[in-house]
């Protein structure tokens, strides 16, 4: 028998295991243009357009909570995140593809809720429900999504493209699709407690919508078009502010700095975190699951960008040397680090 050591999967992570597992493998087909490493794999298919394709998997119990989420709820945010990947690439999604693996404990009816989330979601953004599987599963529910998209040659955004002297922006809010779970996972420990007890939520739609029912930026990919802006990079944020800002400086070996007193929040977002005795920033930054996007842009396009409604100018891209970095309200400069959440870390 070997002695040699294995390795612990949670100490490499969700990003360090992908790694790992993709490293050095050659692309041979003359159509694949990137392959691992972005949102999405980037495809010729003989016209002016590139074909995206991405997917993503769900795990009850790892990635939702059947206690507090709705079927129709979950089938829409299955299908959005992935709507989300495309957007991330300057995007438009075009097709989906759905494989579920169910367990007995679900009825017929309840799949029809989460398929017609689904349905919603797709009609909603214009994309085609192509095809997919099912088979059962011994526990709980599996979700597997593939999505296909397009983007225009010239104006596809890879993680890749930032330059020193870049700026820095971000769409929407953050921090309120966290501080929605965070709301959530208390009402349900005080339901477990008390059955009898009510939920204690009122005034908090905006967060638990943020949560339960995000949405994809499409629509900054049409407006970003409209100003005639190509981002230099852009990513969604599905895990945190700070692990997606480091994201687009390891893929464009630069370095990020990023303005903490810039950093959009909501205001249910701020007053929420305060009630958790939280930093709201830090949720902002750590959170996850907002799928707003992350881009920068040339010096040049500082003007169009700061007249764009539902965008903020949150930092700059500096040059590597200098890593990467978060400046406080009071200047001080703290090392930008990721603590969002690991599906595979314990």
């Amino acid at each position: 028998m070997s002695d040699r050591k294995l390795t612990d999967i949670a100490e490499l992570g969700e990003f360090g295991l992908i790694n790992r597992l993709t490293q050095n493998i050659p692309l041979t087909q003359k159509s694949t243009v990137k392959g691992v490493g972005d949102d999405a794999a980037v495809l010729k298919n003989g016209t002016k357009k590139y074909t995206l394709v991405s997917t993503d998997l769900l795990i009850e119990g790892v990635h939702f909570d059947m206690m507090y989420t709705p079927l129709k709820h979950l089938g829409y945010k299955a299908a959005v995140v992935n709507f989300s990947d495309m957007a991330a690439m300057n995007g438009i999604p075009k097709q989906i593809v759905v494989g579920l693996a169910v367990s007995s404990k679900y009825s017929l009816e309840a799949l029809e809720e989460f398929y017609e989330g689904i349905k919603k979601a797709c009609e909603f953004y214009h994309v085609d429900f192509v095809g997919g599987d099912t088979s059962s599963s011994i526990h709980g529910l599996f979700i597997s999504v593939t999505v296909i998209g397009e983007v225009q040659k010239e104006k596809i955004a890879y993680r890749s493209g930032a330059k020193s002297g870049d700026i820095l922006c971000v769409t929407g809010d953050l921090g309120g699709a966290y501080m929605g779970l965070l709301l959530l996972e208390r009402e349900k420990k005080v339901f477990k407690a008390n059955p009898n007890m009510q939920p204690d939520m009122a005034g908090k739609e905006y967060i638990l919508e943020r949560q339960l029912k995000p949405e994809a930026r499409t629509d900054m990919v049409k407006k970003l078009a409209e100003k005639q802006i190509v981002p230099t990079a852009m990513i969604d944020i599905s895990d945190g502010l700070a692990s997606e800002a480091l994201h687009i400086a390891k893929a464009s070996a630069a370095g990020i700095v990023i303005y903490e007193d810039r950093i959009p929040i909501d205001p249910v977002t701020y007053d929420t975190a305060q009630e958790f005795s939280l930093v709201p920033a830090v949720a902002a930054l750590n959170g996850g699951e907002d799928y707003e996007l992350l881009f920068t842009v040339k010096q040049a396009d500082y003007d169009k960008i700061k007249e764009m409604p539902d965008v903020s100018v949150i930092g700059y891209v500096s040059d590597i040397s200098e890593g990467n970095r978060l400046i406080t309200p009071d200047n001080q400069v703290i090392e930008l680090t990721a603590q969002g959440w690991d599906a595979l870390k314990k």
